[in-house]
């Protein structure tokens, strides 16, 4: 039987479940399908995605959340009952839930979260920094008094944060992450070439050819859109050099982000930080030549977490073993364990 405890990812881009003792048991984008005329949701996950841009008129494909919180609740509430369901079947039993949030997240959009997670079926939900999530995941060593630095790009939003002795010291979270990058590369596309081309086929790009520093040898790939001058299908060709191009602001966000964030750092463990490194994780950091560029621009040594894409998922899984001593709601149980602990 699937255990009660599940930890979430709620991404922008997809959503990851951790089941306890099980380990990852789904991952899916974060697409549903609505029907506009009778309110239904016809298809959550993958099967939603690949309808995205291809649905007839009173049925939408949509991203129920954007920068990485909740931009439509009833739409995200009913995407996770179905997930949950999808690993669950029809058991009475519900589940306790961790679900990963935004630094920045605000008390409403805190709210909006646990209420999505109950309405979808969880008996009590928890939240955590995903920044902090991301470091558990990461196999980083938090509890000891010495200054590590994460920084997770995830689809909607970079988190990034510095901890140390088991709690998050400073954090700052970047809407500039996965999405953005896909958004930059369709702008520079339609001004440099006139032709205008899908977000799917921007993430392909991206994937396929996309970097942020000068790889050894450049790539060539085929892009298929519509020419903004004739209106009609055309084909060009992007180099990964002009990907970079594309990309630049984005990255000069993110490293904008990890700038403010060690400004109100204090000193010691800015020091520790320059020479333990910067931990990148979340399916953004795997764009060709990420670490080199956050190390040439800030002069921290930055490194790529092993399974950088699931760091979030797993450290929420790592957190249902604190399930005793976190209050419903809370943001950062390793802040509220350590003050516990002081107070006992």
């Amino acid at each position: 039987m699937l255990s009660r405890d599940l930890g979430i990812d709620l991404g922008t881009s997809s959503v990851l479940i951790y089941a306890k003792k099980k380990g990852i048991v789904l991952r899916e984008p974060s697409v549903a399908v609505l029907d506009r005329r009778t309110g239904d949701i016809l298809e959550v996950g993958e099967e939603a995605r690949r309808m995205l841009g291809r649905t007839p008129g009173g049925i939408a494909a949509l991203h129920p959340l954007k920068d990485g919180v909740i931009n439509d609740y009833e739409v995200t509430e009913r995407m996770l009952r179905e997930l949950i369901r999808r690993l669950r079947g029809f058991s009475p039993l519900r589940p306790n839930v961790i679900i990963s949030v935004p630094s920045g997240i605000t008390e409403v959009e805190e709210r909006a979260v646990v209420d999505a997670g109950l309405g979808a079926g969880a008996r009590r939900v928890y939240l955590i920094e995903e920044a902090l999530a991301a470091a558990l995941g990461a196999g980083l060593d938090i509890d000891k008094p010495r200054g590590c630095m994460i920084a997770d790009i995830g689809g909607g939003v970079t988190d990034i944060a510095v901890l140390s002795m088991g709690a998050v010291v400073s954090s700052g979270s970047v809407k500039a992450a996965g999405e953005r990058f896909d958004e930059a590369l369709v702008r520079y596309v339609r001004r440099k070439h006139n032709l205008l081309i899908g977000d799917r086929m921007a993430e392909e790009v991206k994937i396929g050819i996309g970097c942020v520093f000068p790889r050894p040898e450049e790539k060539v790939m085929e892009v298929k859109g519509r020419c903004l001058l004739t209106g009609l299908p055309r084909t060009v060709e992007i180099s990964s050099s002009e990907t970079m191009e594309a990309f630049d602001e984005p990255c000069s966000a993110i490293v904008d982000g990890i700038h403010s964030v060690l400004e109100s750092t204090p000193p010691e463990l800015v020091a520790d930080i320059a020479s333990s490194g910067l931990m990148l994780s979340g399916g953004g950091c795997l764009l060709w030549g990420f670490d080199r560029m956050i190390t040439e621009r800030t002069g921290i040594p930055a490194r790529i977490a092993d399974d950088a894409v699931s760091c979030v998922a797993y450290g929420a899984g790592k957190a249902l073993e604190n399930l005793r001593s976190m209050s419903e709601g809370t943001q950062n149980f390793a802040r509220r364990r350590q003050l516990s602990a002081e107070n006992g």
